[in-house]
């Protein structure tokens, strides 16, 4: 299948970058430092201290292994109207994240936020897993990274102005998230409405071509996987892909227990370090790492990219054991600017091995790969925290340790394989 004509469909571009304005008003009231900063707060002394932290893990944790559905919506979707699909999708997250004001402050209540945000973000996975298909039909290779980047742009602005809003509305009023959740699920309507609105190049032959290839999907779990053998380049990246995403999906939990274990910040403090100010560096660092990415294969932009991860996380450690603030700060901003290029790596990287017609299936199962590890890495990054503050030890540094250990491993695996690939191109 042809991908789009080499300019941008303006018309398209407009309405997915004013789509993506309003959707973040809805996602920033449930991203992860967000709702578990809050859930640690309003449920403190309310439910079991073991249990509220590891529900703060989960929360922390939900965008993550959310995504091990990847695959059921690359299943479901196959052969359907793509734009339909999407909004069918954001308008269920939309009924879940207004739940939350209903939500009551008691053990019962605790496990009702629990299911509207994970259920929310499953519901995201198959946005996000589908609007790459989207994109790679409607936006030629050359342009796709600055539109994705600018996609990110006010996606990152929104979020971080959500992020400090409701710190600002909790120090006020811990029970402000009752029509702050109502506010955000209006503004998710509002957004899910104009992006139903966008038409996909070449629609009707994309969708044949889907339906004349059903083996590609399933919805049996492990057949997703056949695509690791069948693409053994595909199966190397994602195999570093996962060390990477191990190494720093594990730290966001610990973090913020951390924090409030050690150091006395106020909510927003904790906001702003965990959430806001990586989310805000990521307008700044997104159109320097599209630049990158443009002009080099994935392979190449992932083993510079990853050492930024591993910066960030020796920094934090060394802040913890010296309860040194300012450090915290310093590792929050070197943070952002990798999210900064992981946002472009982690939703346009396969389009480097995938053809169009095969882009869902291939994101299915490097997003479901992003849900395995984001089912046990927090979950690894707490027990690790738990037993050895348990035992003594300092165990917030120690986690960061390992877990900036697992990101520069994950940059070597990159530059080894980039350079392999180099030297198969000068033998060709």
């Amino acid at each position: 299948m042809k991908t789009s004509a080499s300019t941008t469909p303006s018309p398209q571009y407009k309405r997915e970058l004013l789509a993506w304005a309003f959707l973040p008003l809805m996602l920033g009231a449930i991203e992860g430092g967000v709702i578990g900063i809050l859930t640690k707060r309003l449920f403190d002394g309310v439910v079991d201290s073991t249990i509220l932290d590891w529900s703060v893990a989960a929360l922390a944790a939900a965008q993550g292994f959310a995504n091990i559905s990847s695959f059921m919506w690359a299943a479901l979707s196959h052969g359907k109207h793509k734009i339909y699909f999407i909004t069918a999708l954001k308008i269920a997250a939309v009924l879940l994240i207004g739940t939350v004001a209903f939500v009551p402050i008691s053990p019962a209540g605790l496990a009702l936020l629990l299911v509207c945000v994970v259920g929310t973000r499953i519901c995201w996975t198959g946005v996000v897993t589908l609007r790459t298909t989207v994109w790679q039909a409607n936006y030629p290779r050359s342009s796709r990274t600055v539109i994705a980047g600018k996609i990110y742009i006010v996606q990152a602005l929104v979020l971080a102005s959500v992020g400090f809003g409701i710190g600002e509305a909790m120090k006020i009023d811990e029970h402000a998230f009752r029509w702050v959740y109502p506010i955000a699920a209006s503004f998710g309507i509002i957004g899910a409405w104009i992006y139903s609105k966008i038409r996909v190049v070449n629609h009707e032959e994309l969708l044949r071509e889907e339906k004349s290839a059903p083996e590609h999907v399933s919805l049996i779990p492990w057949k997703a996987f056949s695509l690791l053998f069948e693409d053994i380049n595909f199966a190397k990246y994602m195999c570093f892909q996962f060390i990477l995403g191990v190494g720093n999906l594990m730290l966001s939990a610990p973090l913020i227990l951390v924090l409030s274990d050690s150091f006395n910040l106020d909510v927003l403090e904790e906001i702003l370090i965990v959430s806001t100010v990586p989310i805000l560096m990521i307008p700044w660092s997104t159109p320097l790492w599209a630049k990158a990415l443009d002009k080099m294969h994935i392979l190449t932009f992932r083993a510079i990219h990853s050492w930024f991860f591993v910066a960030s996380s020796v920094c934090v450690a060394l802040s913890i054991s010296f309860a040194y603030v300012p450090g915290l700060w310093i590792g929050a901003v070197i943070r952002g600017i990798a999210f900064g290029g992981g946002v472009l790596a982690w939703n346009l990287g396969h389009q480097d091995y995938a053809p169009v017609e095969q882009s869902g299936r291939y994101m299915g199962l490097h997003v479901t790969l992003t849900g395995i590890r984001g089912l046990f890495a927090p979950a690894l990054g707490v027990a690790l925290y738990s037993y050895l503050v348990a035992n003594g030890y300092q165990g917030g540094p120690i986690v960061f340790y390992i877990g900036a250990l697992l990101s520069a491993v994950g940059g070597i695996g990159f530059f080894l394989l980039s350079k392999g690939r180099k030297n198969r191109e000068i033998t060709c």
